[in-house]
């Protein structure tokens, strides 16, 4: 295929049309509308009208050039990657040049500008920690920062489409993309993906939420068939789903590799027309995920708009030709070939990626700017880093120790990252070479940002010893002879692969009992990628979730530990006592078998994900929902609940206790005094918020009326029952501070809770 630059398209607009030169969107403003040769390039129109407008001049061929991809990463033997495509990237579709449309260069993922492919050393970039890091910040402000600074290194390096953000709720704590995803509540999940989807589309690109939908776990991820009913999947999944397209409005949706209720998810009628192009009226268009596709017609009429790398991963290049026979054969309507065609272009005039072309595609970006990137992912990975136990304020770590034991998790070097196709390339190379897995779904990569020499800078007087952890013995002997025990421990999670239990891997468990016992005075900071059993609990001073912490986590951990900043975070997760808590204590499916048909009974728990399941069990967690620990106190006072109609208004003070600067997360939930929902009570609003020593804070929210409502099936829409409803304020699921009570009258409300 011919190379089109930018540079030669506006030339060949500029001979064509007799035009000023439309490579921005100011050139295009200057020239009156009705002068353009092509009027769909005006800025001044909205994207539905130049959508139409663009789609009107296509042939057929250049419809179908727009909804089919390649991949972007060389597979030799199998598949060598579209010359125009970025080196190293997710994906690529061709552009229509004549008509101004640009191709669209994919990268993954959520965490920031990944490399895939043979070329791990191309593409250094900075890395947010793990979405479920970001969520555990409760902070969309910050989510949203961290969205637009990895949409800037995306459009800085070549790219107008990113595939994140991901918000499957946490079902199986054993996933393997959990690290990826917003965590285990709709609303929580809802505000915090959209808040990154939101930065990363203010750079002009098309965010992609995903993965759609019920995609809860990687084992036989191409296979299962993940079951569950109309009522419930509306009331967890897809409300998570759909209050993130609400509040963001992604030009794009990936749907899942999986089954629902023995559908392919990209060929599932009730899905992608029903749910989310009917009921939620969506105008972007759905891409499938790499290797989801299985038909043409099918996935087509079923509404799927673009097939994703498709000769690469798909047993066909089904938006082909094969698509081109099934049109000619009456299979698929025009008509459905055009909405598919429109929906792709309306995205890339809504973005902004038309009217803003990418400028270049350099394979490194400015010290200076990875410099600044690195602060913005810091704050984020500060804020989500949780603080679970802290016996007798062993945390903030004293100035006073002269000997501390750094012990586990490479933590003299680095700190570990999530896999998979969400891994990115860290500036300054891997801090550990030689690991295992080193090609798909690895390489595993531990990122330079060292805890120990981040703590060391503030302990200039302290001697800190590090010992690796791998001899039990060996590292009691030296937390024995130490003031203060660090012992870092991780669980690498990865795409592709869900852990085999939640035991830590590596006999860390059996290092933290022995270093616990040598010394009371041991802090274990965890690096994983979602819950894992802690055995040793009751032994350990101390115990932080740092998660998967990104390019700067080392110092974002020691300056949680040294009380530099607050510890603000609160689990967006429920952390299990044991496995046998769990809906489902085996996990479904065979590893071994990875082409096996299974089903998985998400009906067990329906809509009561995470803490209301064991809410509604009367099941004990390890930690709760929301709970996270500070270095200073908080009170809640003068909670009030409003209710004008299906309007819930609840205002309440929050005023820090304590002797110095912290920042809180106050949380209210709504629950039916007669019962009737999937759980007690559903999370229905948080703030967080930053108070100085003795500072008091007013917060007001409003409910949204589908967390007071149930799905009513035959009416097809939320349904609010008459009656007393508890509305109650703590600092999570679990530790409830005071309730007030309102009284709601019947009500039907539309699918937008209306």
């Amino acid at each position: 295929m011919q190379r089109t630059t930018w540079k030669s398209l506006t030339l060949a607009l500029m001979i064509g049309a007799a035009i000023p030169a439309l490579t921005t969107a100011p050139a295009l403003a200057q020239a009156p509308a009705a002068k353009l040769a092509h009027p769909w390039l005006n800025p001044k129109l909205d994207a539905d009208k130049r959508a139409d407008l663009a789609l009107a001049a296509m042939t057929s061929d250049e419809k179908f050039t727009v909804i089919f991809g390649y991949f972007g990463a060389d597979m030799k033997p199998k598949y060598t990657r579209h010359p125009d495509s970025r080196d190293a990237s997710a994906g690529y579709i061709a552009g229509v040049p004549r008509l101004g449309i640009p191709g669209q260069w994919q990268t993954d993922a959520g965490v920031g500008v990944a490399t895939q492919g043979a070329r791990q050393g191309l593409r250094e970039r900075t890395a947010l920690p793990a979405g479920i890091a970001t969520a555990a910040t409760w902070n969309p402000e910050l989510a949203q920062q961290g969205g637009a600074m990895i949409g800037k290194e995306a459009r800085d390096s070549g790219f107008n489409v990113q595939l994140a953000g991901g918000i499957n709720l946490m079902r199986e704590p054993r996933n393997g993309r959990n690290f990826e995803y917003g965590g285990e509540d709709p609303w929580l999940a809802g505000v915090m993906v959209a808040a990154q989807i939101r930065g990363i589309q203010s750079n002009h690109i098309v965010s992609t939420i995903k993965h759609y939908a019920l995609n809860g776990q990687e084992t036989g991820r191409f296979f299962h068939s993940t079951n569950i009913s109309d009522a419930a999947a509306r009331t967890s999944d897809l409300l998570a789903f759909q209050f993130a397209i609400e509040q963001s409005d992604p030009h794009s949706v990936m749907c899942a590799y999986n089954r629902v209720n023995s559908v392919y998810a990209c060929e599932n009628d009730w899905l992608l027309n029903t749910v989310l192009k009917k009921d939620w009226g969506y105008k972007g268009y759905v891409m499938s995920d790499w290797g989801a596709d299985h038909s043409s017609a099918k996935a087509a009429n079923a509404g799927l708009d673009q097939q994703s790398a498709g000769e690469a991963f798909d047993k066909q290049p089904w938006f082909g030709e094969p698509l081109k026979a099934d049109l000619a054969a009456g299979r698929v309507s025009q008509a459905r070939v055009d909405d598919m065609a429109r929906r792709v272009l309306r995205a890339l005039f809504a973005s902004g990626a038309v009217d803003h072309p990418l400028a270049g595609a350099p394979d490194s970006l400015p010290a200076a700017t990875l410099a600044a990137h690195a602060k913005i992912t810091q704050a984020d990975a500060e804020e989500g880093i949780v603080l679970l136990k802290n016996e007798g304020g062993l945390l903030p770590l004293a100035k006073t120790a002269k000997t501390i034991a750094v012990i586990g998790a490479h933590a003299d070097v680095g700190v570990l990252s999530g896999g998979g196709s969400s891994q990115v390339y860290p500036a300054g190379g891997r801090a550990v070479q030689g690991l295992e897995p080193a090609t798909w779904p690895g390489p595993m990569i531990y990122y330079p940002s060292s805890p120990l020499k981040a703590l060391a800078k503030r302990y200039p007087g302290a001697k800190l010893v590090y010992d690796d952890g791998t001899d039990p013995a060996r590292a009691a002997k030296l937390a024995a002879q130490s003031d203060l025990a660090l012992v870092f421990a991780d669980q690498w999670t990865t795409e592709s692969w869900d852990v085999a239990t939640l035991d830590l891997p590596k006999n860390q468990d059996a290092t933290i009992d022995a270093v616990a016992s040598a010394n009371k005075k041991t802090v274990v900071v965890l690096i994983t990628g979602g819950p894992v059993l802690m055995p040793w609990l009751d032994k350990v001073g101390a115990v932080v979730e740092a998660w998967f912490p990104g390019t700067a986590g080392g110092e974002a951990i020691a300056r949680v530990l040294t009380g530099e900043v607050d510890a603000t975070g609160r689990l967006p997760v429920s952390f299990p006592k044991r496995v046998a808590d769990l809906p489902r204590p085996k996990l479904d499916g065979d590893p071994k078998k990875p082409e096996e048909l299974f089903d998985i009974d998400y009906d067990i728990e329906g809509a009561a994900v995470g803490y209301k399941w064991y809410d509604a069990k009367q099941i004990e967690p390890l930690f709760a929902f929301g709970h996270g620990l500070s270095y200073t106190t908080f009170a809640y006072s003068n909670l009030k609940a409003v209710a004008a109609g299906d309007k819930v208004t609840v205002s309440f003070d929050v005023k820090n206790t304590g002797a110095r600067a912290g920042k809180d997360v106050p949380q209210v939930y709504v629950g039916p005094k007669a019962g009737g929902w999937e759980a007690p009570k559903r999370l229905a609003g948080f703030k967080k918020v930053s108070l100085a020593p003795g500072a008091t804070q007013h917060v007001s929210l409003t409910v949204d009326p589908r967390l007071l409502a149930t799905w009513d099936g035959k009416a097809h829409g939320w349904s609010i029952a008459a009656g007393a409803y508890d509305v109650s304020l703590g600092a999570s699921s679990r530790k409830i501070s005071s309730t007030a009570e309102v009284t709601l009258a019947a009500k039907s409300l539309t699918v937008a809770g209306k």
